[in-house]
Protein backbone atom coordinates (compact mmCIF):
# COMPACT_ATOMS: atom_id res chain seq x y z
CA UNK A 1 0.00 0.00 0.00
CA UNK A 2 1.29 3.48 -0.85
CA UNK A 3 2.42 5.57 2.10
CA UNK A 4 3.43 9.15 2.83
CA UNK A 5 7.06 10.22 2.44
CA UNK A 6 9.40 13.03 3.42
CA UNK A 7 11.34 15.39 1.13
CA UNK A 8 13.93 17.96 2.19
CA UNK A 9 15.47 21.02 0.53
CA UNK A 10 17.90 23.65 1.77
CA UNK A 11 18.78 27.25 1.05
CA UNK A 12 21.66 29.49 2.13
CA UNK A 13 21.73 33.16 2.99
CA UNK A 14 23.26 36.04 1.08
CA UNK A 15 26.17 35.93 3.54
CA UNK A 16 27.02 32.26 2.96
CA UNK A 17 30.54 32.15 1.49
CA UNK A 18 29.47 30.49 -1.76
CA UNK A 19 26.70 33.06 -2.19
CA UNK A 20 29.15 35.89 -1.47
CA UNK A 21 31.20 34.56 -4.38
CA UNK A 22 28.13 34.26 -6.61
CA UNK A 23 27.06 37.84 -5.89
CA UNK A 24 30.52 39.20 -6.65
CA UNK A 25 30.67 37.31 -9.95
CA UNK A 26 27.23 38.61 -10.92
CA UNK A 27 28.12 42.16 -9.84
CA UNK A 28 31.03 42.03 -12.30
CA UNK A 29 28.65 40.72 -14.97
CA UNK A 30 26.13 43.50 -14.26
CA UNK A 31 28.87 46.15 -14.45
CA UNK A 32 29.92 44.85 -17.87
CA UNK A 33 26.35 44.64 -19.21
CA UNK A 34 25.53 48.14 -17.92
CA UNK A 35 28.30 49.60 -20.07
CA UNK A 36 28.28 47.09 -22.93
CA UNK A 37 25.19 44.93 -23.47
CA UNK A 38 27.12 42.50 -25.67
CA UNK A 39 29.81 41.75 -23.10
CA UNK A 40 31.06 38.16 -22.94
CA UNK A 41 31.58 37.25 -19.31
CA UNK A 42 32.65 34.11 -17.50
CA UNK A 43 33.65 35.34 -14.06
CA UNK A 44 34.64 33.14 -11.11
CA UNK A 45 35.24 34.24 -7.53
CA UNK A 46 36.97 32.68 -4.54
CA UNK A 47 36.55 34.19 -1.08
CA UNK A 48 38.33 33.22 2.12
CA UNK A 49 39.80 34.95 5.16
CA UNK A 50 40.58 38.56 4.19
CA UNK A 51 40.85 37.64 0.49
CA UNK A 52 38.73 37.74 -2.66
CA UNK A 53 40.17 36.38 -5.92
CA UNK A 54 38.35 37.33 -9.14
CA UNK A 55 39.27 35.36 -12.25
CA UNK A 56 37.85 34.35 -15.61
CA UNK A 57 37.43 35.29 -19.24
CA UNK A 58 35.80 38.63 -20.05
CA UNK A 59 35.58 40.49 -23.35
CA UNK A 60 33.87 43.86 -22.92
CA UNK A 61 33.98 47.55 -23.77
CA UNK A 62 33.12 48.35 -20.15
CA UNK A 63 35.83 50.16 -18.11
CA UNK A 64 36.61 47.04 -16.12
CA UNK A 65 39.91 48.14 -14.59
CA UNK A 66 41.49 46.55 -11.55
CA UNK A 67 40.36 49.56 -9.56
CA UNK A 68 36.78 49.07 -10.79
CA UNK A 69 36.84 45.39 -9.81
CA UNK A 70 38.23 46.27 -6.39
CA UNK A 71 35.42 48.79 -5.81
CA UNK A 72 32.76 46.34 -7.02
CA UNK A 73 33.95 43.64 -4.64
CA UNK A 74 34.02 45.94 -1.62
CA UNK A 75 30.55 47.31 -2.41
CA UNK A 76 29.09 43.80 -2.62
CA UNK A 77 30.73 42.69 0.63
CA UNK A 78 29.57 45.81 2.46
CA UNK A 79 26.05 45.44 1.06
CA UNK A 80 25.85 41.89 2.33
CA UNK A 81 26.78 43.10 5.80
CA UNK A 82 30.39 42.09 6.34
CA UNK A 83 31.42 45.34 8.03
CA UNK A 84 33.01 45.93 11.43
CA UNK A 85 32.64 48.69 14.01
CA UNK A 86 36.13 48.24 15.45
CA UNK A 87 39.35 46.27 15.11
CA UNK A 88 38.26 43.53 17.53
CA UNK A 89 35.11 42.86 15.54
CA UNK A 90 37.06 43.06 12.27
CA UNK A 91 39.41 40.30 13.46
CA UNK A 92 36.51 38.17 14.69
CA UNK A 93 34.59 38.45 11.41
CA UNK A 94 37.77 37.86 9.40
CA UNK A 95 36.30 39.11 6.11
CA UNK A 96 35.17 42.72 5.95
CA UNK A 97 34.72 45.18 3.11
CA UNK A 98 37.42 47.53 4.30
CA UNK A 99 40.08 44.95 5.12
CA UNK A 100 39.96 42.30 2.38
CA UNK A 101 42.64 42.00 -0.28
CA UNK A 102 41.21 41.84 -3.81
CA UNK A 103 43.23 39.89 -6.38
CA UNK A 104 42.05 40.39 -9.99
CA UNK A 105 43.00 37.71 -12.55
CA UNK A 106 40.78 38.43 -15.56
CA UNK A 107 41.66 37.94 -19.23
CA UNK A 108 39.77 37.89 -22.54
CA UNK A 109 37.62 35.07 -23.90
CA UNK A 110 39.02 32.49 -26.31
CA UNK A 111 38.51 33.59 -29.94
CA UNK A 112 37.62 29.98 -30.83
CA UNK A 113 34.53 30.19 -28.62
CA UNK A 114 33.68 33.64 -29.98
CA UNK A 115 33.68 32.53 -33.61
CA UNK A 116 30.74 30.20 -32.94
CA UNK A 117 28.84 32.52 -30.62
CA UNK A 118 29.18 35.53 -32.95
CA UNK A 119 26.94 33.83 -35.50
CA UNK A 120 24.23 32.94 -32.96
CA UNK A 121 25.50 29.64 -31.65
CA UNK A 122 25.45 28.43 -28.06
CA UNK A 123 28.38 29.48 -25.86
CA UNK A 124 28.84 25.93 -24.61
CA UNK A 125 27.49 22.42 -24.93
CA UNK A 126 25.33 20.86 -22.25
CA UNK A 127 21.83 20.07 -21.06
CA UNK A 128 19.58 22.32 -19.00
CA UNK A 129 16.43 21.61 -17.01
CA UNK A 130 13.49 23.62 -15.76
CA UNK A 131 10.75 22.65 -13.32
CA UNK A 132 7.42 23.92 -12.04
CA UNK A 133 4.61 22.46 -9.96
CA UNK A 134 1.38 23.68 -8.38
CA UNK A 135 2.44 23.28 -4.72
CA UNK A 136 2.92 27.03 -4.20
CA UNK A 137 1.63 30.27 -5.77
CA UNK A 138 5.05 30.78 -7.34
CA UNK A 139 4.84 27.27 -8.88
CA UNK A 140 7.96 26.17 -6.99
CA UNK A 141 8.35 23.00 -4.92
CA UNK A 142 7.31 23.75 -1.34
CA UNK A 143 10.52 22.70 0.52
CA UNK A 144 12.85 24.97 -1.47
CA UNK A 145 10.30 27.79 -1.55
CA UNK A 146 10.04 27.81 2.26
CA UNK A 147 13.81 27.45 2.63
CA UNK A 148 14.36 30.55 0.49
CA UNK A 149 11.75 32.54 2.40
CA UNK A 150 13.44 31.68 5.71
CA UNK A 151 16.85 33.05 4.71
CA UNK A 152 15.18 36.01 3.03
CA UNK A 153 13.43 36.91 6.30
CA UNK A 154 16.66 36.25 8.19
CA UNK A 155 18.33 38.92 6.03
CA UNK A 156 15.47 41.37 6.51
CA UNK A 157 15.47 41.13 10.33
CA UNK A 158 19.27 41.38 10.40
CA UNK A 159 19.35 44.43 8.16
CA UNK A 160 16.50 46.32 9.83
CA UNK A 161 17.93 45.67 13.30
CA UNK A 162 15.02 43.60 14.65
CA UNK A 163 17.51 40.84 15.46
CA UNK A 164 20.67 42.90 15.51
CA UNK A 165 22.83 40.06 16.82
CA UNK A 166 22.45 38.11 13.58
CA UNK A 167 25.43 38.01 11.22
CA UNK A 168 25.14 37.42 7.47
CA UNK A 169 25.97 33.69 7.18
CA UNK A 170 23.00 31.31 7.54
CA UNK A 171 21.51 28.10 6.18
CA UNK A 172 17.92 26.86 6.23
CA UNK A 173 16.46 23.42 5.62
CA UNK A 174 12.83 22.36 5.36
CA UNK A 175 11.39 18.84 5.40
CA UNK A 176 7.85 18.41 4.12
CA UNK A 177 5.71 15.30 4.58
CA UNK A 178 3.88 14.37 1.39
CA UNK A 179 0.81 12.24 0.88
CA UNK A 180 1.11 9.14 -1.28
CA UNK A 181 -0.35 11.07 -4.23
CA UNK A 182 2.46 13.65 -4.04
CA UNK A 183 0.48 16.48 -2.42
CA UNK A 184 1.98 18.18 0.67
CA UNK A 185 0.51 16.99 3.96
CA UNK A 186 2.39 18.99 6.61
CA UNK A 187 5.60 20.76 7.51
CA UNK A 188 7.70 18.15 9.31
CA UNK A 189 11.08 19.65 10.34
CA UNK A 190 12.89 22.98 10.14
CA UNK A 191 16.65 23.51 10.50
CA UNK A 192 18.06 27.03 10.68
CA UNK A 193 21.70 27.73 11.46
CA UNK A 194 22.70 31.36 11.78
CA UNK A 195 25.93 33.14 12.46
CA UNK A 196 25.66 35.50 15.45
CA UNK A 197 27.68 37.86 17.60
CA UNK A 198 28.77 37.34 21.22
CA UNK A 199 25.74 39.05 22.76
CA UNK A 200 23.68 35.85 22.48
CA UNK A 201 26.34 33.53 23.91
CA UNK A 202 25.44 31.82 27.20
CA UNK A 203 27.18 33.38 30.19
CA UNK A 204 27.43 30.11 32.10
CA UNK A 205 28.49 27.88 29.21
CA UNK A 206 31.41 28.67 26.90
CA UNK A 207 30.73 28.71 23.15
CA UNK A 208 26.99 28.12 23.40
CA UNK A 209 24.12 29.95 21.69
CA UNK A 210 21.34 30.65 24.19
CA UNK A 211 17.96 28.91 24.09
CA UNK A 212 16.35 32.35 24.42
CA UNK A 213 17.95 33.35 21.11
CA UNK A 214 16.81 30.06 19.57
CA UNK A 215 13.25 30.83 20.58
CA UNK A 216 13.52 34.29 19.01
CA UNK A 217 14.56 32.66 15.72
CA UNK A 218 11.47 30.45 15.90
CA UNK A 219 9.13 33.29 16.86
CA UNK A 220 10.50 36.01 14.59
CA UNK A 221 11.70 34.08 11.53
CA UNK A 222 10.24 30.58 11.25
CA UNK A 223 6.71 31.07 12.55
CA UNK A 224 5.92 34.13 10.37
CA UNK A 225 7.26 32.45 7.22
CA UNK A 226 5.25 29.26 7.70
CA UNK A 227 2.09 31.18 8.55
CA UNK A 228 2.48 33.47 5.55
CA UNK A 229 3.17 30.70 3.03
CA UNK A 230 1.26 27.59 4.06
CA UNK A 231 -0.55 27.92 7.42
CA UNK A 232 -2.72 24.95 6.42
CA UNK A 233 0.35 22.70 6.65
CA UNK A 234 1.26 23.78 10.19
CA UNK A 235 -0.50 20.93 12.01
CA UNK A 236 1.04 21.38 15.47
CA UNK A 237 3.40 23.43 17.61
CA UNK A 238 6.87 24.59 16.60
CA UNK A 239 9.07 22.78 19.12
CA UNK A 240 12.68 23.78 19.77
CA UNK A 241 15.11 20.86 19.86
CA UNK A 242 17.97 22.12 22.08
CA UNK A 243 21.39 20.61 21.29
CA UNK A 244 23.13 18.62 23.99
CA UNK A 245 19.91 18.01 25.92
CA UNK A 246 17.22 15.37 25.89
CA UNK A 247 14.87 16.09 23.01
CA UNK A 248 11.30 16.96 24.03
CA UNK A 249 8.53 14.56 23.09
CA UNK A 250 6.70 15.68 19.97
CA UNK A 251 2.95 15.37 19.65
CA UNK A 252 1.51 14.29 16.28
CA UNK A 253 1.83 17.21 13.87
CA UNK A 254 4.45 19.10 15.89
CA UNK A 255 7.28 20.63 13.88
CA UNK A 256 10.79 19.93 15.15
CA UNK A 257 12.93 23.09 14.97
CA UNK A 258 16.71 22.67 15.09
CA UNK A 259 18.28 26.12 15.61
CA UNK A 260 22.09 26.21 15.52
CA UNK A 261 22.20 22.48 16.30
CA UNK A 262 25.99 22.40 16.74
CA UNK A 263 25.55 24.69 19.72
CA UNK A 264 27.31 27.80 18.40
CA UNK A 265 27.91 29.64 15.11
CA UNK A 266 30.21 32.52 15.98
CA UNK A 267 32.80 31.98 13.23
CA UNK A 268 31.18 32.08 9.81
CA UNK A 269 31.21 33.59 6.35
CA UNK A 270 34.36 33.35 4.22
CA UNK A 271 36.44 33.39 7.41
CA UNK A 272 34.83 30.13 8.48
CA UNK A 273 34.63 28.42 5.09
CA UNK A 274 36.10 29.17 1.68
CA UNK A 275 33.47 30.22 -0.87
CA UNK A 276 33.39 29.58 -4.62
CA UNK A 277 31.16 30.71 -7.45
CA UNK A 278 28.76 28.05 -8.70
CA UNK A 279 28.87 25.66 -5.76
CA UNK A 280 25.20 26.01 -4.77
CA UNK A 281 23.52 24.86 -7.98
CA UNK A 282 20.75 22.90 -6.22
CA UNK A 283 19.97 25.85 -3.94
CA UNK A 284 19.86 28.03 -7.07
CA UNK A 285 17.27 25.81 -8.78
CA UNK A 286 14.66 23.47 -7.25
CA UNK A 287 16.16 22.05 -4.09
CA UNK A 288 16.68 18.59 -5.54
CA UNK A 289 13.25 18.27 -7.15
CA UNK A 290 13.70 17.46 -10.81
CA UNK A 291 17.05 17.07 -12.51
CA UNK A 292 20.01 19.40 -12.91
CA UNK A 293 22.26 19.66 -15.94
CA UNK A 294 25.30 20.50 -13.81
CA UNK A 295 26.02 24.00 -15.08
CA UNK A 296 26.19 26.93 -12.66
CA UNK A 297 24.62 30.33 -13.37
CA UNK A 298 26.45 33.18 -11.67
CA UNK A 299 29.12 35.16 -13.51
CA UNK A 300 27.92 33.99 -16.94
CA UNK A 301 26.49 36.28 -19.61
CA UNK A 302 23.35 35.08 -21.44
CA UNK A 303 25.21 33.62 -24.43
CA UNK A 304 26.14 30.86 -21.97
CA UNK A 305 23.20 28.45 -22.25
CA UNK A 306 24.03 27.02 -18.82
CA UNK A 307 22.24 30.11 -17.57
CA UNK A 308 19.96 31.42 -20.30
CA UNK A 309 18.54 28.05 -21.39
CA UNK A 310 17.93 27.05 -17.76
CA UNK A 311 15.94 30.26 -17.39
CA UNK A 312 14.03 29.42 -20.55
CA UNK A 313 13.29 25.90 -19.28
CA UNK A 314 11.82 27.40 -16.09
CA UNK A 315 9.78 29.84 -18.19
CA UNK A 316 8.39 27.02 -20.32
CA UNK A 317 7.62 24.70 -17.38
CA UNK A 318 5.95 27.48 -15.39
CA UNK A 319 3.71 28.47 -18.29
CA UNK A 320 2.67 24.87 -18.89
CA UNK A 321 1.67 24.42 -15.24
CA UNK A 322 -0.04 27.82 -15.11
CA UNK A 323 -2.05 26.88 -18.21
CA UNK A 324 -3.44 23.82 -16.44
CA UNK A 325 -1.96 21.41 -18.98
CA UNK A 326 -0.04 19.63 -16.19
CA UNK A 327 0.18 19.83 -12.40
CA UNK A 328 3.95 19.54 -12.59
CA UNK A 329 6.32 19.84 -15.51
CA UNK A 330 10.00 19.23 -16.10
CA UNK A 331 11.66 20.42 -19.33
CA UNK A 332 15.07 19.59 -20.78
CA UNK A 333 16.91 21.37 -23.58
CA UNK A 334 20.40 20.47 -24.82
CA UNK A 335 22.87 22.32 -27.02
CA UNK A 336 26.14 21.92 -28.92
CA UNK A 337 28.71 24.70 -28.68
CA UNK A 338 28.50 27.08 -31.64
CA UNK A 339 25.22 25.53 -32.90
CA UNK A 340 22.03 27.56 -32.47
CA UNK A 341 19.13 25.10 -32.33
CA UNK A 342 18.55 22.81 -29.35
CA UNK A 343 19.51 19.20 -29.97
CA UNK A 344 16.46 17.96 -28.10
CA UNK A 345 13.31 19.00 -26.23
CA UNK A 346 12.09 16.65 -23.50
CA UNK A 347 9.07 16.99 -21.22
CA UNK A 348 8.09 14.95 -18.17
CA UNK A 349 4.87 15.63 -16.25
CA UNK A 350 5.14 12.64 -13.91
CA UNK A 351 1.68 11.47 -14.93
CA UNK A 352 -0.01 14.81 -14.21
CA UNK A 353 -0.71 15.87 -17.80
CA UNK A 354 -4.26 17.08 -18.41
CA UNK A 355 -6.85 14.76 -19.96
CA UNK A 356 -6.64 14.70 -23.73
CA UNK A 357 -3.08 16.10 -23.77
CA UNK A 358 0.14 14.10 -24.16
CA UNK A 359 3.73 14.95 -23.40
CA UNK A 360 4.42 14.69 -27.15
CA UNK A 361 1.76 17.37 -27.66
CA UNK A 362 3.48 19.56 -25.07
CA UNK A 363 6.74 19.28 -27.04
CA UNK A 364 4.85 20.44 -30.16
CA UNK A 365 3.46 23.41 -28.24
CA UNK A 366 6.92 24.31 -26.96
CA UNK A 367 8.34 24.31 -30.48
CA UNK A 368 5.49 26.52 -31.67
CA UNK A 369 5.32 29.06 -28.85
CA UNK A 370 8.93 29.47 -27.63
CA UNK A 371 12.07 30.64 -29.42
CA UNK A 372 14.83 28.27 -28.34
CA UNK A 373 17.99 29.45 -30.08
CA UNK A 374 20.38 31.38 -27.81
CA UNK A 375 19.50 34.60 -29.63
CA UNK A 376 15.79 33.83 -29.36
CA UNK A 377 16.06 33.12 -25.64
CA UNK A 378 18.03 36.31 -25.00
CA UNK A 379 15.50 38.41 -26.91
CA UNK A 380 12.40 36.72 -25.44
CA UNK A 381 13.58 37.12 -21.85
CA UNK A 382 15.46 40.39 -22.43
CA UNK A 383 18.61 39.02 -20.81
CA UNK A 384 21.22 41.59 -21.89
CA UNK A 385 20.47 43.75 -18.83
CA UNK A 386 22.33 44.28 -15.53
CA UNK A 387 19.83 42.25 -13.49
CA UNK A 388 21.87 39.35 -12.18
CA UNK A 389 23.32 40.26 -8.79
CA UNK A 390 19.86 40.06 -7.23
CA UNK A 391 19.36 36.56 -8.67
CA UNK A 392 22.47 35.32 -6.85
CA UNK A 393 20.71 35.40 -3.46
CA UNK A 394 17.44 33.88 -2.27
CA UNK A 395 17.01 31.79 -5.42
CA UNK A 396 17.00 32.38 -9.16
CA UNK A 397 13.46 31.00 -9.41
CA UNK A 398 10.23 31.53 -7.51
CA UNK A 399 10.43 35.31 -7.00
CA UNK A 400 8.18 37.32 -9.28
CA UNK A 401 10.39 40.39 -9.40
CA UNK A 402 10.04 42.88 -12.29
CA UNK A 403 13.44 41.99 -13.75
CA UNK A 404 12.96 38.20 -13.51
CA UNK A 405 11.38 37.78 -16.95
CA UNK A 406 11.63 33.97 -16.77
CA UNK A 407 8.98 34.01 -14.01
CA UNK A 408 6.29 35.47 -16.27
CA UNK A 409 3.27 33.33 -17.22
CA UNK A 410 2.30 35.34 -20.29
CA UNK A 411 2.26 32.27 -22.57
CA UNK A 412 -0.17 30.22 -20.43
CA UNK A 413 -3.39 31.34 -22.13
CA UNK A 414 -2.02 30.73 -25.63
CA UNK A 415 -0.75 27.27 -24.66
CA UNK A 416 -4.12 26.31 -23.20
CA UNK A 417 -6.02 27.61 -26.25
CA UNK A 418 -3.76 25.71 -28.65
CA UNK A 419 -3.82 22.40 -26.78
Amino acid sequence: MSQSYLFTSESVSMGHPDKVADQISDAVLDFCLKHDARSRVACETLVTTDLAVIAGEITTKAPLTRRAVDALVRDVVAGIGYVAKNEEEREEIGFTADAIQVDCRIHSQSPHISQGVDVGGAGDQGMMFGFACDETPTLMPLPIDLSHRLVERHAKLRQDGTLGWLRPDAKSQVTVEYNADGTPSRIHTIVLSTQHDRSVMAKDRADFFTDEARQLVIDKIIHPVLNADRPDLVKGKLVMIPPGKEAPKLAPGDIACHINPTGCFLTGGPHGDCGLTGRKIIVDTYGGRGRHGGGAFSGKDPTKVDRSAAYMCRYIAKNIVKSGLAKQCEVQLSYAIGFPDPLNIWVNTNGTVAAGVSEAKLVELIRKHFRLTPAGIIETLNLRRPIYQESARHGHFGRELPDFSWEKTDKAAALKADA
